[in-house]
C-alpha cells in the first residue's frame, strides 16, 4: 500500500466525501485505512470482568475505509494526488505525481 500511518488524506467517495484527516492505522491485508475522525461507527461494549477500566456502553470509533476511496494530500498545495515509487541511491521513495514532492 502506498498510504501509510500519519499520512494526510482526503476521502474521495462515500459518506465522508471531501473530508480530510490523518491516517491512524492501516490494514494492508484487507486494503483498508482508518482515518482520524472519519467514518465514525457505533459499537456496543459490555463490561469485561478482567478489564475494569475499559469503556462501557455505546462507543463511537473510526471504521475502516477502503484504500481506493482515499487520496493523499499534496504537501505543497493541499490537493489530492497519486503517489509513485522511485528509487534513488538504493532507497525506495514515495513521490507525489502532482508536484514531485518526496513524502518519506
Amino acid at each position: 500500500m502506498k498510504i501509510r500511518t500519519d499520512d494526510e488524506v482526503v476521502v474521495i467517495s462515500g459518506k465522508d466525501k471531501g473530508k480530510t484527516g490523518k491516517v491512524i492505522r492501516t490494514d494492508p491485508k484487507r486494503d483498508r485505512v482508518y482515518v482520524e475522525g472519519l467514518n465514525i461507527v457505533k459499537r456496543h461494549q459490555r463490561p469485561m470482568p478482567g478489564r475494569p477500566n475499559a469503556p462501557v456502553g455505546v462507543i463511537e470509533k473510526e471504521g475502516p475505509i477502503h484504500v481506493s476511496n482515499v487520496a493523499i494530500l499534496d504537501p505543497k498545495d493541499r490537493k489530492p494526488t497519486r503517489v509513485r515509487i522511485t528509487r534513488s541511491e538504493g532507497r525506495r521513495m514515495r513521490v507525489t505525481t502532482r508536484s514531485g514532492t518526496e513524502l518519506d
